[in-house]
């Protein structure tokens, strides 16, 4: 028996509508306009994680979805450089930006920085760096996953904040913001209008946490029965701080 893959992904489609949808709430007062800062050499789950859960939670909720770069290039998930690909692998993906930094969308409610490789390349990032500082005054709220931290440290809107980042990269970051309050252990951290992360899948823990402050736990407990992903919700429930050896400081808790 043939399947029809067109058919067969309208299905799951309009099932996954159908299920996610029942909890479409009456609240219209919540983040639409979301925007991710893309640059070369970031990391695809810091990315894909959150905006997989997004995609699900526009079928409830009017959502919108932009990707913004230095250039309309595509951006690349691959070593920053020939001495972290000394096998010679070719393991690469891409993303197509929408916006470019010079004429980013409007209205963004929630702008995410994601980690990865790039960030530890001033090249790389430095167009990144000088967008989030620009940007941030204007968003609603400022989201980071893993080391994306490092990249929002350098712009200098976390000066003062309590904040996060991979404890497999805790000395090398937190040196990017001796301005930021770092915390560890943290699972994630909440800081005003700034929320930001620990270690790559810990991005799904905080847009998980962000969705129960800012669209409902119904629909977000929905969500992670979509997925099927069982979430941490103890912001300090962090054991990769001693597994790296990273002592505690500051306070895992709003």
């Amino acid at each position: 028996m043939k399947l029809n893959l067109v058919s067969w992904l309208v299905s799951v489609g309009l099932a996954s509508a159908a299920v996610i949808g029942r909890d479409a709430g009456n609240n219209e007062d919540y983040p639409k306009n979301w925007a991710v800062t893309l640059f070369n050499s970031f990391d695809t789950i810091d990315v894909f994680g959150p905006i997989d859960v997004l995609f699900y939670l526009s079928m409830s909720k009017h959502l919108n979805l932009n990707f913004v770069a230095e250039t309309m290039n595509p951006m690349w998930m691959r070593p920053s450089s020939p001495a972290l690909n000394k096998f010679g692998s070719q393991f690469m993906a891409s993303i197509n930006p929408t916006h470019t930094y010079s004429e980013p969308p409007k209205d963004i409610d929630v702008l995410l920085v994601p980690g990865g490789l790039g960030m530890r390349n001033e090249t790389i990032t430095k167009s990144a760096v000088d967008f989030i500082r620009k940007a941030y005054p204007n968003v609603k709220y400022l989201l980071t996953i893993c080391t994306g931290s490092g990249v929002a440290a350098k712009a200098g809107v976390l000066d003062g904040k309590r904040a996060t980042t991979n404890k497999a990269a805790w000395n090398e970051t937190t040196k990017m913001g001796p301005e930021v309050k770092w915390v560890s252990p943290a699972r994630w951290t909440e800081d005003g209008n700034v929320w930001t992360s620990s270690g790559v899948t810990a991005g799904l823990d905080l847009i998980f946490e962000f969705i129960d402050k800012k669209y409902s736990k119904e629909l977000s407990q929905t969500l992670q029965n979509r997925v099927e992903y069982e979430r941490v919700k103890d912001a300090c429930a962090d054991p990769f701080a001693a597994v790296h050896k990273v002592p505690p400081t500051g306070d895992c808790r709003a």
